[in-house]
């Protein structure tokens, strides 16, 4: 998106879904925790899992791991999140990426079960944190690493608590490199691993 003021929705989609038109463009921006992300899973050990990225947006994590040959799967709420994503991945000459338009509330059986699942910036309310917390443990192997960038909203340590009910241990940790941001990140990167 060129900022975040833009918003289109003639037929209403996004509206019917409760997604306001303030919160329309959100989708659309690359936010500091996904370069942090992105930055992250560079080093990262990712070969031979399947993945799945929560809460994608603009697709930045996905896109880059798609361009790494990674069994990506991209999933958001946001009814034009898709289009994106295949525009982006047509202009960066790569396979179509899956994505899955849902919500967490949401059981998506055909969605399936991760190794490896992904999120930057997810969590704006307490709602949202249990609500996460629950999607995560229904998409999640019995094996399964899950990596949260968070930037410091105040819920990590509620959404950590949900984590270690469902077997999940966890570690923190800052950035390697936060100079290659234009914004200070004040943020942490948390691994969990069950």
């Amino acid at each position: 998106m060129r900022d975040k003021q833009q918003y289109f929705d003639p037929d209403g989609i996004a509206e019917k879904l409760g997604i306001s038109s303030a919160l329309w463009p959100i989708f659309g921006v690359i936010w500091p925790s996904s370069l942090v992300m992105s930055n992250f899973l560079l080093d990262y050990n990712y070969q031979k899992k399947r993945i799945l990225e929560v809460g994608c947006g603009i697709g930045l994590s996905s896109l880059l791991l798609n361009h790494l040959s990674a069994d990506i799967t991209a999933t958001d709420f946001h009814p034009e999140v898709e289009g994106f994503l295949d525009k982006n991945v047509l202009l960066n000459d790569d396979k179509k990426i899956p994505f899955v338009l849902t919500d967490w509330q949401e059981i998506n059986t055909e969605l399936g079960l991760f190794d490896l699942i992904i999120g930057s910036d997810l969590l704006y309310e307490d709602e949202q944190v249990l609500l996460l917390a629950a999607f995560i443990k229904r998409h999640a192997n019995k094996q399964c690493k899950v990596i949260i960038v968070d930037p410091g909203r105040g819920r990590q340590g509620k959404f950590c608590k949900q984590m270690t009910s469902a077997g999940f241990s966890h570690v923190k940790s800052k950035p390697k490199d936060p100079s290659s941001l234009e914004e200070s990140f004040s943020g942490h990167i948390i691994e969990y691993n069950r």
